[in-house]
């Protein structure tokens, strides 16, 4: 079953306590939905850390970035040169389960959308 992909952007948003991606994630468990984040994002977020970041890795599936991930994202840098390998990474994750893409930085994956057309993304 496709689940949610949460990229740097909607991690931040989820620790700031925003009530738009609180209520995403909140129905996500509650429906049994895999929320994954790829490590890429996750070595992004995690700078000053605090209790709740903790709570929400907790909730969260870890994604780690293995070699047919790693090509496929470097696949979609060459496609899409303008792209961060980060965010290629996050696209790329999304792409392997049919899942859909929660970010803060919406266009920069929607020029992603590209190569990765049955990923959608929804802004945070």
């Amino acid at each position: 079953m496709a689940g949610l992909t949460f990229d740097t952007g909607a991690l931040i948003g989820l620790e700031r306590r925003s009530q738009r991606i609180r209520r995403v994630f909140v129905t996500a468990v509650r429906d049994n939905l895999r929320v994954t984040v790829p490590t890429a994002a996750l070595v992004e977020w995690w700078r000053s850390r605090t209790d709740l970041a903790e709570e929400i890795l907790a909730a969260v599936d870890v994604e780690p970035l293995d070699e047919g991930l790693a090509r496929v994202a470097g696949e979609a840098l060459a496609a899409v040169p303008e792209a961060t390998a980060v965010d290629a990474v996050v696209m790329a994750s999304a792409a392997r389960r049919g899942d859909v893409v929660y970010t803060s930085d919406f266009d920069d994956l929607a020029r992603l959308q590209a190569h990765f057309p049955s990923v959608r993304v929804l802004a945070v």
